[in-house]
Formats: structure tokens, C-alpha cells, sequence
């Protein structure tokens, strides 16, 4: 499948429809010259995601800031091939930054999908609760939703009248080595519910509008992790 078009200057380039079937979700926004990536699939894809960009009519080499939205390796394996062949800026949370960095194969999941992760650097770690990056013309927000990874974020930008939520894994899932919170979790979602997002883009099930829609998907997993 090629890139799908989600709004004015945002594109789904890569997911298990789109790319590779154990990519999550990758997401290319154009800021006016220059262009954030968020998340970068589980690496076997790099050059397909490439390509897709390509096919939007953006210029891959514009990639400026690349996001990673957990420590996770169906989000981040491509992340040294685009640090290095694009010199981006790598953006992530400093609670899951030593795990991508080492390539620690439990924290990241590595393990899990029976590969190795090649050891990165992230350039800018995020420390506070609300960070705002801007990127081109466009005010990013990067907000710490823990829970998933104890260094989950979620990222969200308001375009063409929108605001577009990049709330990624909010299905989950739960487990002791990744360092998961349930509890923390909760909180987590009740504040990407209070954004009142138009459009939710989902780490790996997709895109999600409008508003009513979108609170439905997220308060769908409060109530099925509520006896947890």
C-alpha cells in the first residue's frame, strides 16, 4: 500500500499495511521545509519508507527531527539509519533513552522479535511533563504519558483547524520487563481524552476521528484494563 494522506501535510508512510507487517505506525509531518518523522518501524523498511515519502512529494532528505515515541523496536529500529543518513535530530523521553541508546533487548523488546537493536544516540532527551519543539513553521507538543514504557510520550499539533494526536500504543500491552504501569497508564489517557483531539493516530490499529470517535477508542482500553 502507499502513504495515506490523514490531513494537509501529514501522511502515514509506514504500518503493517503499509510498510512491513511488524512496523508500528510512522508518520511524516511537513513543518514548511522541513520535515519530522515520528517513529521509524522496526528497521527491515527504512528504504520503503523512503520511498512512500518520496511518493507524498516530500524530499526525505528535508527529515529535520525524528521523534520516537517509545523505546520499543517495532517503533524505533530504523533510527540509526536515519540518524545517519539523514543527520536528524533524535527526540526522546529520558526515562526510556538509556534503553535505545544501549540497545537493551529486554526494555526495548528486541528480545521479543528475536533481533539485535544497534546501539544509538539520542540528541534530545525530554524531561518534563508538557515540551513543546518547534519544527519549521509548526509548534509540536510532546507530552510524557507513561504507563506502556516508562518513557512513553504522546505527540500532538494542531493543523488546517485539527489537532492531530500521534498517541501511538495506547493499547498497550502491559508487562514487567518493559517497566509498565497500569496505573500510571490511566492517568496517561485521561489526560490525551482531556486534548479533545480530532484525530487520533494509532501506533499500530490506525486513524481515528472525529473527537467522539477518538475518546471512544482510548476510554474502549480504560475499560478493558479497569480490573487490572
Amino acid at each position: 500500500m502507499e502513504a495515506e494522506l490523514i490531513i494537509e501535510g501529514i501522511y502515514m508512510v509506514g504500518g503493517p499495511d503499509i510498510s512491513y507487517p511488524e512496523d508500528a505506525t510512522v508518520f511524516i509531518v511537513d513543518c514548511r521545509g522541513k520535515l519530522l518523522m515520528i517513529d521509524c518501524g522496526a528497521g527491515n523498511s527504512a528504504s520503503l519508507l523512503i520511498d512512500n515519502i518520496k511518493e507524498t512529494g516530500l524530499d526525505p532528505r528535508s527529515i529535520s527531527t525524528l521523534i520516537l515515541t517509545h523505546s520499543h523496536v517495532d517503533h524505533i529500529g530504523a533510527v540509526q539509519y536515519f540518524r545517519e543518513k539523514y543527520h536528524c535530530k533524535v527526540v526522546a523521553h529520558d526515562r526510556d533513552a538509556d534503553a535505545i541508546e544501549k540497545g537493551d533487548p529486554k526494555r526495548t523488546a528486541a528480545g521479543w522479535y528475536g533481533v539485535k537493536l544497534p546501539q544509538t544516540t539520542v540528541d534530545l532527551r525530554l524531561k518534563a511533563e508538557h515540551e513543546m519543539l518547534t519544527i519549521g513553521n509548526q509548534e509540536v507538543h510532546c507530552l510524557h504519558t507513561p504507563g506502556h514504557t516508562p518513557g512513553s510520550i504522546a505527540v500532538y499539533l494542531d493543523r488546517a483547524g485539527q489537532r492531530v494526536l500521534f498517541g501511538q500504543d495506547i493499547h498497550g500491552p502491559f508487562h514487567p520487563e518493559f517497566g509498565s504501569d497500569i496505573g500510571d497508564w490511566r492517568e496517561s489517557m485521561e489526560m490525551l481524552i482531556a486534548l479533545k483531539a480530532d484525530i487520533l493516530c494509532e501506533g499500530h490499529f490506525g486513524i481515528y476521528s472525529p473527537q467522539a470517535k477518538v475518546e471512544r477508542y482510548i476510554r474502549g482500553y480504560i475499560d478493558r484494563h479497569a480490573a487490572q
